[in-house]
């Protein structure tokens, strides 16, 4: 079993942001069925946000919810919290400041009320106009030290952070995206850089946004929120789809979901590499049923000739263009 933060989870986690980040989240029954087939199928790993969704609706106040249903859960959770921005009028916007960092710390551990510590907790995005020893250095003294959070994540940053994280604070893990169409970590240094400080990767958006999960036949079938973004535009989605069609192809000569083998496929990557890779990459596919998640969970084997085959597949394949719209930043 994979160890984060000085505990067991499971070899795939559980992203949380579709439970309350959506235009009509869903029910709040609907979603602490969710949690709890993740819970019950292996995925102890949760990821939630602050910005999950309006102050009164986000992963904190979910959490604290279920937990008070489900009480004994709690101490079988792993949990970590991205954090950070600001919610005033630049909403979404890092904001490092010793204030706002406070301020962010502070009001995810009162919306748990108590049900549940925050096991680790991340800044979104780096915040470039303040020291990170500045930002770090109050989390650290002020709140792991004293008990009130377990430790710091990393979440979309560069190599280059991560090096200079380490010299100041313990980095129990660093947030990427990563999936057969995202693979820009294994390249740029980001990955070599876990390895080289023994930082397990947490890899969110494993399925491609939708695209590898076999939803998606025209644009019609993308959330309307997603429409925009510049995987989804003429010209894009048309050549994502092709790379999606692959994805499908092998995923039926296996006997399998397309994201299940997306989802193995980032498990296994860091085995299959050995070198310039994490020991530890897990998974985070998120999902708002309680099907979906036992699909997601499902641990597939893939050997060696079956990852060889799929790189092979893959490797003349790029996701055609930008992760995100040109305002979201990136590596940070």
């Amino acid at each position: 079993m994979p160890i984060l933060a000085g505990r067991e989870v499971g070899p795939i986690g559980f992203g949380m942001m579709g439970l309350t980040w959506a235009a009509e989240p869903v029910p709040e029954e609907q979603a602490f069925a969710t949690l709890k087939a993740a819970l019950a199928n292996g995925m102890n790993f949760w990821n939630g946000g602050e910005f999950y969704g309006p102050p009164e609706r986000n992963s904190l106040v979910l959490l604290e919810r279920y937990f008070a249903r489900y009480p004994e859960d709690a101490d079988q959770v792993v949990l970590s919290i991205k954090g950070g921005v600001d919610v005033g009028e630049h909403a979404h916007v890092a904001d490092g400041s010793p204030e706002n960092t406070r301020r962010s710390l502070d009001q995810c551990i009162a919306q748990l009320k108590g049900r549940k510590k925050i096991d680790i907790f991340e800044f979104g995005r780096r915040d470039e106009r303040v020291p990170l020893s500045v930002t770090f250095g109050i989390i650290e003294k002020e709140y792991v030290q004293t008990g009130k959070i377990g430790g710091i994540s990393l979440s979309e940053v560069r190599a280059e952070t991560i090096h200079e994280a380490v010299k100041i604070t313990k980095i129990v893990s660093v947030e990427v995206e990563l999936s057969l169409f995202s693979r820009e970590i294994l390249e740029n240094g980001v990955a070599a850089a876990c390895a080289q400080h023994g930082i397990p990767v947490i890899a969110y958006s494993p399925v491609g946004r939708g695209f590898l999960a076999g939803r998606y036949q025209t644009i019609e079938d993308v959330k309307p929120a997603l429409r925009s973004w510049p995987w989804f535009q003429p010209g894009h989605f048309e050549a994502n789809l092709r790379l999606a069609r692959r994805v499908e192809e092998l995923a039926v000569r296996k006997g399998v979901a397309p994201a299940q083998l997306a989802i193995n496929w980032a498990c296994r990557v860091a085995s299959w590499r050995r070198g310039g890779v994490p020991e530890t990459i897990i998974p985070i596919p998120g999902a708002t049923t309680a099907a979906r998640v036992r699909e997601n969970a499902r641990v597939v084997e893939i050997s060696d000739e079956e990852m060889a085959f799929i790189d092979g597949v893959i490797a003349g394949f790029t996701a055609s263009g930008n992760r995100y719209p040109d305002h979201v930043p990136t590596n940070t």
